[in-house]
């Protein structure tokens, strides 16, 4: 732990406005959780999230941030200007869901458990975000640095972190990046697992099965190819994954195929291993079709890859994770360094940006599925620890108070 971090935090929590603020985001609870309830029943599909886009830039205008605009991919952000001209502190939750648009969101409550599609992922994460605003809005704490207030699109799967690609590549003034996702007000989230993934398309001439017998089939070849990775070996340390998770082609029994396309997953918490991953087992594809067919009788292969989500990878001993540390603390709770995830925070940290992803409070389960849950069990903890970490990366100013 650096001496000096640690003081410049003991003596920040020590300051009346900030325990004021802790103070205020307690009692601000309710009103989070009515915020979160809200923005769940807003429908947020992949790729149609306008319409809590425009919700939450409306917030985002009514709690006083300046420069409040929705930028071309649809991202949404406001501004807390610092006393300083220095690189800002982003502050993130995003605002898609994994649910389509025809999926009934109505939020229900039973036995003081909330359910309802999206109630935690990552509506949870949104409130927790316009909490710790309207925090900053009731102390009127200045810092030096300026803080980015950011809601994005195109986190969860089919968006492949679009949002957060687009901003973080379109903005250069950036010192660290904080991404509010999931409910834990311990964990802390420094590394990034990455994934690639590939749609594979083998295609052949086809044929009668009886008449045509021995001509290379697509659907064989494609069989092949997934035998061949399905024996693969990868690395325990770090982490490595592969899964075809999908598989498409042929017409009937009586044909042989003449396409057939398969979708690949491919994951790793390293970068090297993930490459080397990738390479495999495109290779394997490649021999899959050379054994299929020869000569006139070949099998062509083509292959696209649909996601790319870079490995994050940073040190225990950064600052913005004993920042971490040390507001989790300060909260009388006990810091867990995470294992690596996939979230917002991967993109800032593949381009050296220090970023973390920290909880949004409560306790929460059923993710990407109808049953999704939210319970309110000292739930103000997450915003409580997100405003502390921004508050230190930003680098309150004893005794000020914006005007």
């Amino acid at each position: 732990m650096q001496k000096e971090l640690h003081k410049q935090f003991t003596t920040m929590i020590a300051e009346p406005r900030v325990q004021e603020g802790l103070a205020f985001l307690k009692n601000d609870d309710r009103q989070t959780l009515h915020e979160q309830m809200t923005i769940a029943e807003i429908p947020a599909p992949p790729f149609q999230e306008e319409k809590r886009a425009n919700y939450v830039q409306e917030q985002f205008k009514k709690l006083g941030l300046t420069n409040v605009k929705q930028d071309e991919e649809g991202n949404v952000y406001g501004l807390r200007p610092g006393k300083k001209d220095v690189p800002a502190i982003v502050v993130s939750a995003h605002l898609d869901s994994v649910f389509s648009e025809e999926t009934d969101v109505t939020v229900k409550e039973r036995d003081g458990v909330y359910y309802g599609p999206g109630i935690t992922d990552d509506a949870r994460g949104l409130a927790a975000l316009l909490s710790v605003i309207r925090a900053f809005q009731h102390t009127g704490i200045q810092t030096e640095a300026p803080i980015v207030f950011l809601a994005t699109v195109g986190e969860e799967g089919p968006g492949d972190l679009r949002g957060v690609k687009a901003f973080i590549d379109g903005n250069a003034n950036i010192a660290s990046f904080i991404s509010i996702d999931s409910v834990s007000p311990e964990e802390i989230i420094y590394q990034g697992t990455g994934s690639f993934r590939y749609e594979v398309t083998f295609s052949g001439t086809g044929g009668h099965s009886f008449q045509h017998f021995g001509t290379p089939s697509a659907v064989h070849a494609a069989g092949r190819a997934i035998a061949a990775i399905a024996s693969l070996d990868v690395p325990e340390t770090p982490k490595t994954t592969f899964n075809v998770g999908v598989v498409e082609g042929g017409t009937i029994p009586t044909a042989i195929a003449e396409t057939c396309t398969i979708k690949l997953d491919l994951r790793s918490n390293g970068r090297a291993e993930l490459d080397s991953i990738a390479e495999k087992a495109l290779l394997l594809c490649e021999t899959a079709c050379s054994q299929e067919g020869e000569g006139d009788q070949t099998i062509r292969l083509s292959s696209k890859k649909v996601g790319d989500r870079p490995v994050g990878v940073q040190s225990a001993d950064s600052e913005i994770v004993e920042m971490a540390v040390l507001a989790t603390e300060a909260l009388g709770l006990t810091p867990e360094l995470a294992p690596p995830s996939s979230t917002d925070a991967n993109y800032p940290i593949s381009k050296g940006i220090p970023a973390l992803t920290l909880g949004g409070g409560g306790e929460g389960g059923g993710y990407h599925s109808l049953n999704e849950w939210y319970k309110p069990v000292n739930s103000y903890l997450g915003p409580q620890r997100v405003w502390l970490v921004a508050l230190g990366l930003a680098r309150a100013i004893p005794g000020s108070q914006n005007s």
